[in-house]
């Protein structure tokens, strides 16, 4: 896995891109929204083949099996790929930059990752970004992680379209918001009119506003 971003100055946004891209593909987004006093960094996942492409080499942070809740997880890569995010974050508070002035976040299956990474590591973030996402290993989160979980006041931010055709809006989307707030009370839900497995302006400007609030300049 290989990086991409620049430096600007004591705040960080982390953002993993969605399956098959890369974290060029967000750049430019969010060089349109991040204020001066915060840096975006957006890693690159590994190569891996896709049980759900036909087993199709591609950028991706685990093996997806299905889309439906009670699919099979690829629990391993799922892990370590949120342990390479634990070990950005470390790399960030190593050069100066406390956790709490750091936002993580992803789109889709990085948005996933994300999720996991949040309450698995427990690390108090400034904030969470989930775009068109769902919680990995949620049967864990409610039978072992749930009742130990320390970073609950942590804001956290989901978007989703409601014309998603492949992380479903309800079955997915609207479950995921329903089990972080029995947790994070702090968990808002953003729901963007006809929009599929992708992103707009309005979403955008919702993540800008959400980015803002909790990484505000000192």
């Amino acid at each position: 896995m290989s990086m991409t971003g620049a430096r600007r100055d004591r705040c960080q946004v982390i953002f993993l891109h969605g399956l098959g891209d890369t974290g060029h593909g967000w750049m430019a987004g969010f060089e349109e929204i991040l204020p001066k006093h915060v840096k975006y960094i957006g890693p690159n996942a590994k190569t891996m083949r896709v049980t759900l492409n036909m087993g199709m080499q591609m950028p991706s942070w685990f093996d997806i099996y299905g889309l439906q809740p009670d699919a099979p997880e690829d629990q391993v890569n799922i892990k370590a790929s949120a342990d390479y995010l634990t070990s950005l974050v470390k790399k960030e508070e190593e050069s100066g930059i406390p956790t709490n002035r750091i936002v993580i976040g992803g789109f889709s299956q990085g948005g996933a990752v994300a999720l996991y990474n949040t309450w698995s590591t427990q690390h108090n973030y400034a904030g969470v970004i989930g775009l068109s996402t769902w919680m990995p290993l949620h049967k864990a989160f409610l039978s072992e992680v749930k009742p130990s979980i320390t970073n609950k006041d942590i804001p956290i931010l989901l978007g989703h379209g409601n014309a998603d055709p492949l992380v479903d809006y309800e079955k997915m989307g609207r479950q995921t918001f329903g089990l972080l707030k029995t947790v994070y009370s702090a968990t808002d839900f953003k729901t963007y009119s006809r929009m599929g497995h992708s992103s707009c302006p309005e979403e955008m400007n919702d993540v800008k506003e959400f980015i803002m609030r909790v990484l505000p300049e000192n």
